[in-house]
């Protein structure tokens, strides 16, 4: 769907990114999530089209895993910002879940 944002900065340093938070229904008909991606805004006129890979987290143990799945309560980032800075995510457990494609036209 078309946004609409006016963006001026002096320093690219903290580029705005669009973060992506994407659910849908599992088996049981609960909303699980099922992926995080973020990609930063182009800042060039023109049309840009990026692809951006979609990642879930994932349970630690197999037990861990198993309730997830029977009670419908998987695991999700509460705090969005963790999906665009990379901090702190190397000790995250993540599974690759399919990518997804935005077309920027900006002006």
């Amino acid at each position: 769907f078309p946004l609409d944002i006016t963006f001026k900065s002096t320093n690219p340093f903290g580029w705005p990114q669009i973060v992506l938070s994407v659910y849908g229904p599992d088996f049981f008909g609960h909303d699980v999530v099922r992926g995080y991606g973020a990609v930063h805004v182009p800042f060039v006129p023109g049309r840009h089209k990026r692809t951006i890979a979609m990642f879930v987290p994932e349970s630690t143990s197999r037990l861990q895993q198993f309730t997830s799945w029977f009670t419908g309560r998987r695991p999700e980032f509460t705090d969005p910002k963790v999906v665009a800075r990379g901090e702190g995510r190397e000790v995250t457990r993540v599974r690759s879940q399919g990518f997804v494609t935005i077309s920027f036209n900006v002006m």
